[in-house]
């Protein structure tokens, strides 16, 4: 059963007479929506802003001691000397990579610094740095800025199969999960 309020001809009449002279108003509210970003996207200005702390820790002026002898190896002090091990005989495969060649000082810096980033925000333990020969400025520079780095647990050099003594492979240290 439907109850609809019918008016009758004189109450149309008296409703009509009372708006006379009135216009219809348009439209015009606007509903803002976001643009939508992709799950697991992260805003740009985050990313440049995490490139941007990860390579603070990097300097030109502090030598760490690292060892002459041998091939490229830095190990963390209160780390497991197991682990510098276990990454030089290939038991971390590296999932990401990063080439440096061609780049510069500061773009090498920044490039670095994006890759640990990555590494702490994907959840990445080994990456792969690959320096290259060159004049071995890269070569030379790029250990003593992986040793600065606090998130840096270990690094050798590479086996063939990743770059020979043209890389380093890189342990990241991740975030322990929260107990339950």
């Amino acid at each position: 059963m439907s109850k609809k309020y019918s008016l009758n001809d004189d109450e149309l009449q008296l409703f009509r007479a009372s708006i006379a002279g009135t216009k219809k108003l348009r439209q015009d509210t606007y509903t803002y929506r976001p643009p939508r970003r992709k799950v697991g996207e992260l805003p740009a200005k985050r990313v440049l802003q995490e490139q941007v702390d990860a390579s603070f820790y990097f300097s030109d002026e502090f030598q760490p001691q690292l060892e002459a002898e041998g091939p490229m190896r830095y190990i963390q002090p209160g780390a497991s000397h197991y682990e510098l091990k276990k990454l030089r005989r290939g038991d971390y495969a590296p999932e990401l990579f990063l080439d440096l060649h061609g780049l510069t000082q500061r773009q090498a810096k920044q490039e670095l610094g994006a890759l640990l980033a990555a590494c702490r925000r994907e959840h990445v333990d080994c990456a792969c740095v690959m320096h290259g020969h060159g004049k071995h400025i890269l070569k030379q520079q790029t250990p003593l800025w992986l040793a600065q780095h606090p998130d840096v647990l270990a690094f050798h050099q590479a086996p063939k199969a990743f770059g020979g003594d043209a890389a380093l492979l890189v342990l990241i240290a991740q975030e322990a999960p929260l107990p339950e």
